[in-house]
């Protein structure tokens, strides 16, 4: 009896145990957002087909502007019944999950289909949001079985796509079906519905849906050329001109339109409603060309877009042309009244190669030379790091960024180091007010080696240390073109 006994406990402790190992771990939620943390994460992960992950930081300005936002696409998803959940991590408290998922800046978001991530591609807004999760977790269009459901569907955003077709073999509704995949971020529907074809006067066809400009647009091309169908939809997808916000601003940027026309102005300006339209009347010119944008100046949110372009408000009305394809070439207004024709003419003329690209530059100081480490500007930069005599190391920096004032003193010491060679110069610029042509600056601080005798500029990769930048120009000044390869 006592041998039973012990069995029986030990059989309870045993079920016991079992039912603490299979219990799920605790996911709060916040605004219909799950908390998730290194406990429940996998579990979160595990038990959802789809999730979409916010990495943030507290004290990040953007990751702030995103919460309400992100807040609305998780409620808007849960009134929809759909099956993608919204989910954020504290990276500064969770740093296991952000060193696992590589996460560099804030916020980070990365969607899980199965456990598997991929990056986060769409806008900062509620329905950029859902728009984007529910294409990567459903088919590429909607299926609008009846006119009701048609309704609602085009109703639901400013900008809709519905394609009308006979059925699902038609060679042209999968050349749509096919196009449609390649939209992650706008809100796509077919039918295949007599009295829906009915109801939007269609046969076999594609509709933009669109609360601006004209409102509805058909696509008149052939229904099987996928790249027509594509460029059509991103000609009239977004306004002829949209306003820069931090809303718009992924849609500007992160479009498929490349050049782009910016009037820099007061929207509080008894003018404003007249710049805006002669700016306009000359955009339909451009579609699908050039974007044509515009961006109130005294809008605190813009400052850095204005110190981008050396604006200031005092400028304004301005305007200013830029090419992201061109390693951001810009092209100053060399007009004096804003107009339409003015307008279409100038686009016109830098595109044609006619206006010289527009470089910022400060005045030289009169002490630039003064110290170990030179100071350069627009005006004096050919002359100094294109010496054909000298061997010149040059950092790109930002004022605001903590990464360039953490090598500062270390940079000093270089040039201190250094300041004895007749030969090689340290030089540092700053690049958010000074443009240089031929040379492209991704991110801060940049290091770049110009070596003498020749042309050629030699991005350093080396350790940021004195002895890192001591060895690199120990090696190789003096260096000729032809061994370039060789470093």
């Amino acid at each position: 009896m006592f041998k039973l006994t012990l069995l029986s406990i030990a059989l309870l402790l045993f079920s016991q145990l079992a039912l603490v190992s299979t219990e799920e771990p605790e996911i709060k939620e916040e605004e219909r957002v799950l908390v998730l943390e290194d406990g429940n994460f996998d579990h979160a992960v595990s038990n959802n087909e789809f999730i979409l992950v916010e990495f943030y930081a507290p004290w990040c300005g953007h990751c702030k502007q995103l919460a309400p936002e992100y807040a609305k696409a998780a409620q808007k998803l849960f009134d929809e019944g759909s099956p993608v959940k919204l989910g954020k991590v504290d990276a500064t408290v969770e740093k296991k999950l952000a060193e696992k998922f590589k996460i560099g800046g804030f916020p980070t978001l990365k969607f899980f289909r199965n456990g598997n991530p991929t990056d986060y591609k769409g806008g900062r807004q509620a329905n950029d949001i859902v728009n984007w999760v529910t294409k990567k977790s459903g088919p590429p269009a909607i299926n609008l079985e009846n006119v009701e459901a048609a309704k609602a569907f085009v109703d639901k955003d400013d900008v809709v796509i519905v394609g009308f077709f006979k059925n699902a073999e038609d060679a042209e509704a999968k050349a749509f079906l096919n196009v449609a995949a390649a939209f992650d971020d706008l809100p796509i529907g077919i039918s295949y519905d007599e009295a829906v074809k009915k109801e939007y006067e269609m046969e076999n066809g594609v509709s933009m849906f669109r609360k601006f400009d004209d409102g509805r647009v058909n696509y008149d091309g052939d229904l099987t050329v996928e790249d027509d169908l594509t460029s059509f939809i991103n000609s009239n997808r977004l306004p002829l001109v949209i306003e820069f916000t931090q809303a718009s601003a992924s849609k500007i940027f992160s479009g498929p339109i490349k050049n782009h026309l910016l009037l820099f102005l007061e929207k509080s300006s008894e003018t404003f409603d007249d710049l805006v339209a002669k700016f306009k009347g000359a955009a339909s010119s451009f579609k699908g060309q050039v974007l044509f944008v515009y961006l109130d100046v005294v809008e605190g949110e813009n400052k850095r877009v204005l110190e981008f372009f050396g604006v200031s408000d005092k400028d304004a009305p301005t305007v200013r042309y830029i090419s992201l394809e061109q390693d951001m070439a810009k092209f100053k207004q060399d007009f004096d009244d804003i107009n339409t024709e003015n307008v279409k003419d100038f686009v016109e003329r830098v595109r044609d190669g006619k206006v010289k690209q527009h470089l910022k530059t400060e005045n030289i100081p009169a002490d630039w030379d003064s110290k170990a480490v030179k100071v350069l500007v627009g005006e004096n930069f050919n002359d100094v790091a294109r010496n054909a005599d000298k061997a010149v190391l040059v950092e790109f920096y930002a004022p605001w960024c903590g990464h360039c004032k953490n090598l500062e003193p270390i940079w000093n010491e270089l040039g201190e180091k250094y300041a004895e060679r007749s030969d090689i110069v340290i030089a540092k610029i700053d690049s958010t007010a000074n443009e240089i042509e031929n040379v492209s600056i991704r991110g801060f601080p940049t290091i770049k080696f110009f070596p003498k005798g020749s042309d050629e500029i030699i991005d350093f990769k080396g350790e940021r240390t004195l002895d890192g930048f001591s060895k690199f120009l120990d090696e190789n000044v003096g260096v000729a073109a032809d061994k370039k390869d060789e470093l």
